[in-house]
């Protein structure tokens, strides 16, 4: 039996400074890293002659409550004018509402599809 002062326990390593290694070497990887690959050219998107940048002709938006509206045509009969435009158009542009369900979206593409456009291009507008 021993009856000396019990031994005391060192004290471990600090691990304090090995975490602030490792999260700088986190940052310094993050950083360094490549997120995308990059292009191999660059590209200048086609301007129109006042140096605006070109925008879609055909599109198509639909608010969160549902009502459609398409170009110029307004919001009455989007879908008539669609149907009558669908043989010119070579893409509509779909813009969406964030609060649209994806089922009603889904429904107008196959509406759309049915009409006679074969290519949509769907963009969001926010919530």
């Amino acid at each position: 039996m021993d009856f000396s002062s019990p031994k005391t326990r060192q004290a471990g390593e600090p691990i304090l400074p090995m975490i602030n290694v490792v999260f700088l070497l986190l940052i310094f990887f993050l950083l360094s890293s490549e997120i995308a690959p990059r292009a191999p050219f660059m590209v200048t998107p086609p301007q129109l002659e006042d140096g605006a940048p070109s925008a879609p002709k055909a599109v198509l938006f639909i608010a969160a409550d549902g009502r459609l509206h398409f170009s110029d045509a307004g919001t009455g009969d989007a879908m008539a004018v669609i149907a009558a435009r669908a043989p010119v158009l070579e893409t509509l542009t779909l813009r969406a509402d964030a609060k649209v369900p994806a089922r009603d979206v889904a429904a107008l593409i196959a509406r759309l599809r049915d009409a006679g456009i074969t290519a949509v291009s769907l963009t969001g507008t926010g919530s």
